[in-house]
């Protein structure tokens, strides 16, 4: 329903500061309608604006905390982590050692060494005895060692066959005590030098 210009309104209370506008916008109207929208669309850049930074902040410091979180997470586990791959490695080490001793071809000149190895740490030759696994002895005869060569039946150094002597190992009994050169608890040894 379109009303007429010249049709009356009723009102229920009178109106105040009302001017009559002409019948066509004025210049000066339409300029100040331009300036309205202009500042309209100026506040509301100006807000988006605001709002667009306080999102910005708000998701910097959201992330900044994450961030933070995750650098704790990585110094705590850090440690951790580099304990359980040093006890790999170790392990691994220890492993291939063992995999590498065992592979070993046992001949003369092994057994030689070993058995000279463990009689470096006796002090006094006076009553020892050499005990070796059947087999090493029986090469070591085979290959006339030098290390029997050295120890005739009136030294102090006695040589012998044992069972509880593996291959490639040798007991050294002594007057006061007993060096272990077999190879598992050499290995052993290592182990418990090694561990953490």
């Amino acid at each position: 329903m379109h009303m007429k210009c010249l049709e009356s309104i009723p009102l229920t209370h009178p109106l105040r500061d009302v001017r009559v506008l002409a019948h066509s916008a004025s210049p000066d109207w339409n300029e100040h309608l331009r300036g309205r929208e202009q500042a309209a669309y100026e506040r509301g850049r100006r807000e988006g604006e605001d709002s667009l930074r306080e999102e910005l902040i708000r998701q910097r410091n959201e992330i900044g905390g994450q961030l933070k979180d995750v650098i704790e997470s990585l110094h705590r586990a850090v440690p951790g982590l580099i304990a359980d791959t040093e006890s790999a490695l170790i392990q691994l080490a220890l492993e291939s050692a063992q995999k590498m001793i065992a592979g070993l071809p046992i001949n003369a000149k092994l057994i030689d060494a070993v058995v000279r190895e463990a009689l470096q740490q006796v002090e006094d030759t006076a009553g020892v005895t050499v005990q070796l696994h059947a087999e090493d002895l029986a090469v070591l005869q085979k290959h006339k060692s030098a290390i029997l060569k050295d120890a005739p039946a009136s030294s102090p150094v006695q040589f012998t066959a044992s069972a509880e002597v593996t291959r490639g190992g040798c007991l050294v009994q002594t007057r006061f005590g007993v060096i272990d050169a077999r190879r598992e608890t050499k290995l052993d040894q290592l182990r418990q030098a090694v561990a953490p």
